[in-house]
C-alpha cells in the first residue's frame, strides 16, 4: 500500500498528498504532450494533433472520475470508500501520465 498504518485518517491524508503529486505530475505531461502536438500541427500546416490531445484528455477525465466512481461505490458507503477513490485516481493518474509522455515522445 502506498501509506501503510496508521489510522484511516492517517492514510486518507498521505493518499491526498500523493493524489496532488500525480495530478501535478499528469498536468505537466499533458502540457508537453500539448507542446508536442501543437510543434506537429505547425509542422504539418495541420490542426489535427493538439485537439485531439485536448479531447484524449477530455475523455480520459470523464472515464477517470466514472471508474473511480464505480470504485467507491463498490464500498457501500462504507469508511473505505474515499480510501479506494483516492486509490483509484492515483493508479489511473500514473498510468495517464505515462501515456501522456508516450504522446510528447
Amino acid at each position: 500500500m502506498e501509506c501503510p498504518g496508521g489510522s484511516q485518517i492517517e492514510i486518507a491524508a498521505c493518499l491526498a498528498a500523493v493524489l496532488d503529486g500525480v495530478d501535478h505530475a499528469v498536468t505537466v505531461a499533458l502540457g508537453f504532450a500539448q507542446s508536442s502536438a501543437s510543434d506537429l500541427d505547425e509542422a504539418t500546416g495541420r490542426a489535427d494533433a493538439l485537439p485531439a490531445v485536448d479531447a484524449a484528455q477530455a475523455a480520459w477525465t470523464a472515464y477517470r472520475d466514472a471508474q473511480c466512481a464505480a470504485v467507491g461505490a463498490g464500498f457501500g458507503g462504507g469508511s473505505g470508500t474515499s480510501i479506494a477513490i483516492q486509490s483509484c485516481r492515483i493508479d489511473l493518474g500514473r498510468a495517464r501520465m505515462d501515456a501522456l509522455l508516450d504522446m510528447a515522445r
